[in-house]
């Protein structure tokens, strides 16, 4: 039997799933305090019964209608996208005539649920009509890059009504109950969809996603693709842009002969011509293009690409392309084809806008090809690019204007990837720049004219370089599983606390001992459960310790209750040394806490007598919440996103040799009081200057990615160098591995012989703001080299006038 294949999301399409569930999280919080407050203002008795007694069932099994609803969520969304059978193929016998008698296969309460569901969604619809439209388009532009159907959008509010109703019978069996929640809820989580909703779309338009409803749509023509009916677009794909409809009207009848241009005899736009060029090697299918190129510099650049490409593939030891035969480091630069044949090229244009994007081109590679931080190994390999690249800038204006380009995303990335090896005799390097030759090769020899083309391209050198760092031979890969161990302890103990505070943020008592119960005691339970088990004698002793130090604070009641008071507060105080010397809570911490204890105790035996019913109570409340089972690694994979606790939390521990396995830095070893030398290795970049691009193109209207200061920490990739302050100097480091909470990343540095280099997020956090970590890179290549020749172009005009 074959398994059942498991179907993944898209990365934009998990984090809108995430919010949906947070959203779920937040209306269940509201919820609780909505049904209090409207409890407190009935004047109908069986009324506030019924909301008091929702309320209770919510408050207490809050946690459990978050996991209920996540489950059912991610059920439903992967149940939408995954396959359906093809009606047409297995198409089932015609049904015979049915009745409602039909509906007894079904139990009541499903096709009530179903029917809430339905309900929900059509109200939520209503009011976020113009947010889900909206959302639509991005939705079905991500389904239809990741091969699913673009007419099914698995966030649609009639799915999150189903699981909100699936959490809502995880936490009672009371119908009376249910009603009420189901009241409250619809409420509270429709109204926080609509801003969930758009807060969706905008990380989706921040992440760089081109909806397809706000774009050009053609349907595809029946029969050849040649035909006079096909639009710009022949299989119904859409043109990215505000330019959209000039560029598809501009391009029209270039496409409708170009695009068939593959079998014709002349060539063209849209292909390579027949007279001995090759074939096309289009992988993708028809897709998005650049824009208009005349069609007698179309096939000019297509022969000179193909025919540099053909050449040295031929005899350059399978190093695609004329710049094969010798890729030392000591080896020539490669030629600048664009000046080599520029007067080609020009005579073949006939606007004076395609001559001034063709010296620019021929400029800016010259910058590209000499820039002292490429390798000269990866130099050869962007040099191929040039051809396609003058493709890219002559029929597409973004090219200049846009730092997010697929064209200058790919260059960059290759360029920025090649600068963090050290030694290009590495067996990792080696694999890198076999499958750059490749990729490039893919691209030279196939239809460059696609933007598709080069988003699959450097798709599939990101995917490469993680699973390079996956396979690293230097001993990584066991720092890294040791680190993704510690990041899972520090999971579990943020997914307990945040358990605990939900539990007992109703409990009387002051606030600080309740966080002090959430969040550090909650790691003395987890460290004596590993120790000797979670119904161990020490993990029962401190479990009773939390519950004596919450009945410590309650008022006395009588001289009896204070006397026991007195008489168990010794060993109350050992019992939480002994727990906090469990996991090494600092010095520092335990005097701020004790000096709140104490007065709270004096509080205590001075307060007036409180209802001892309630103490006890209240009891039971801190000791139920206390015995409930400890969270394990398999509740973190159904549990939300968790949020970074605060520095109460004690960061994970290493042991000696742990630390020195993995490379630990640890905050003691910096000297954070010091001034910082100046990096004399960096070379002062013009990076991140706003003005024109080039004279006479668009400006880029694009913030660069910052390369200094606390916002890199939220910009570092893998595989990307970087320079490093350590053990006072400055060392190129690459960074090879971040576990998956963002917790942990592990750099190295070194040529053959590497060592590693291991931060937390608070200490990656502090390098960064106080300026011991900065970008090895000032700006990406293609920005780089941009600011250089607007120099050599401004002075070029100078010298002339």
């Amino acid at each position: 039997m074959k398994p059942n294949p498991v179907h993944r999301l898209p990365a934009p399409l998990e984090a809108a799933v995430q919010r949906l569930k947070l959203a779920a999280r937040e209306a269940a919080e509201r919820s609780i305090e909505s049904l209090g407050l409207a409890a407190l203002a009935s004047n109908n008795a069986f009324q506030r019964d019924g909301l008091l007694g929702a309320q209770f069932e919510l408050n207490r099994k809050s946690a459990v209608f978050v996991l209920t609803f996540n489950d059912a969520l991610d059920e439903r969304v992967l149940r939408e996208l995954g396959p359906r059978v093809n009606a047409a193929a297995a198409a089932p016998p015609a049904p015979a005539p049915t009745d409602w008698a039909t509906l007894s296969l079904v139990e009541d309460k499903e096709v009530e649920a179903q029917i809430s569901a339905d309900r929900f969604g059509m109200e939520v619809a209503h009011d976020c009509e113009w947010e889900l439209r909206e959302l639509g388009g991005y939705v079905s532009a991500l389904l239809g890059e990741a091969g699913g159907e673009r007419d099914r959008n698995p966030l649609r509010p009639d799915l999150v009504g189903h699981a909100m109703i699936k959490g809502i019978e995880a936490v009672s069996e009371r119908p009376e109950i249910r009603k009420v929640l189901s009241g409250e809820f619809s409420r509270s989580l429709g109204g926080l969809l609509r801003q969930t909703y758009a807060a969706i779309v905008a990380e989706l338009r921040n992440a760089g996603v081109q909806p397809h409803g706000l774009t050009v749509r053609n349907r595809p023509h029946r029969g050849s693709g040649s035909g006079a009916g096909s639009g710009p677009d022949s299989d119904g794909d859409t043109i990215p842009g505000p330019h959209s409809a000039l560029q598809a009207l501009a391009r029209g009848a270039d496409e409708r002969g170009g695009r068939s241009g593959f079998a014709t005899s002349h060539g063209g736009h849209g292909g390579r011509p027949s007279g001995g060029f090759g074939p096309s090697t289009r992988s993708g299918g028809p897709g998005r293009s650049f824009g208009q190129v005349d069609p007698a510099l179309m096939t000019l650049i297509r022969r000179l690409a193909y025919s540099d490409d053909l050449g040295g593939s031929s005899g350059g030891g399978g190093d695609y392309g004329s710049y094969g035969a010798d890729t030392g480091p000591g080896a020539p630069l490669p030629a600048n084809l664009i000046r080599a044949h520029r007067d080609e090229l020009r005579q073949a244009s006939k606007g004076t806008l395609d001559h001034m994007v063709i010296d620019v081109i021929g400029f800016l590679f010259d910058q590209i090809l000499a820039d002292p931080k490429v390798p000269p190994q990866m130099a050869r390999q962007i040099a191929r690019l040039q051809l396609p690249v003058l493709r890219a800038a002559l029929g597409d204006p973004t090219f200049f204007s846009s730092r997010k380009h697929p064209v200058r995303r790919f260059i960059n990335r290759i360029a920025s990837l090649g600068a963090a090896f050290e030694d290009f005799g590495d067996e990792g390097a080696k694999a890198f720049l076999a499958k750059v030759k490749a990729l490039i090769h893919e691209v030279v020899d196939g239809d460059f004219e696609q933007i598709e083309v080069y988003e699959q391209k450097l798709a599939a050198l990101e995917a490469f370089t993680a699973e390079l760092a996956t396979r690293d031979p230097g001993g990584g890969a066991d720092a890294a599983s040791l680190l993704l161990e510690k990041e899972d302890q520090q999971r579990l103990r943020q997914l307990y606390a945040l358990r605990l505070e939900g539990e007992l943020k109703d409990v009387s008592a002051p606030p600080f001992l309740r966080d002090f119960l959430s969040k550090t005691w909650s790691q003395v339970l987890l460290r004596a459960a590993d120790e000797g088990g979670a119904e161990g004698p020490l993990a029962q002793r401190l479990r009773g310790a939390g519950r004596e130090l919450f009945l410590s604070v309650q008022p006395k009641a009588t001289p009896q209750h204070r006397k026991a008071f007195l008489a168990e507060l010794p060993k109350l105080m050992q019992d939480l040394t002994v727990g906090m010397n469990l996991i090494a809570w600092p010095e520092a911490q335990r005097r701020v806490f004790f000096g709140q204890l104490m007065p709270s105790h004096a509080e205590a035996l001075k307060s007036p007598a409180g209802r001892q019913l309630d103490i006890n109570l209240m009891a039971r409340q801190v000791e139920g919440a206390l015995q409930r089972p400890l969270p394990s690694r398999a509740d973190l994979k159904a549990a939300p996103p968790l949020p970074v606790l605060t520095d109460e939390v004690t960061p994970p521990q290493f042991s000696a040799e742990e630390a020195q396995r993995v490379g630990l830095v640890q905050e003691s070893a910096v000297d954070w009081n010091g001034q910082v030398d100046i990096d004399l290795g960096a070379e002062v970049e013009p990076a991140n200057d706003p003005g024109p691009a080039l004279p006479g193109l668009p400006a880029s209207s694009e913030p660069a990615e910052p390369t200094e200061g606390r916002a890199l920490m939220d910009h570092i990739e893998i595989g990307f160098a970087y320079r490093m302050h350590i053990n006072g100097q400055w060392q190129k480091v690459r960074l090879s591995h971040v576990s998956p909470g963002r917790s942990f990343f592990m750099f190295t540095h070194g040529g053959r012989h590497r060592k590693t280099i291991s931060l937390t997020q608070r200490m990656l956090a502090r390098l960064c703001e106080t300026g011991r970590l900065k970008a090895y890179e000032g700006a990406y290549l293609v920005e780089r080299a941009t600011a250089r020749a607007r120099k050599q172009l401004a002075s070029l005009g100078a010298q002339a006038a």
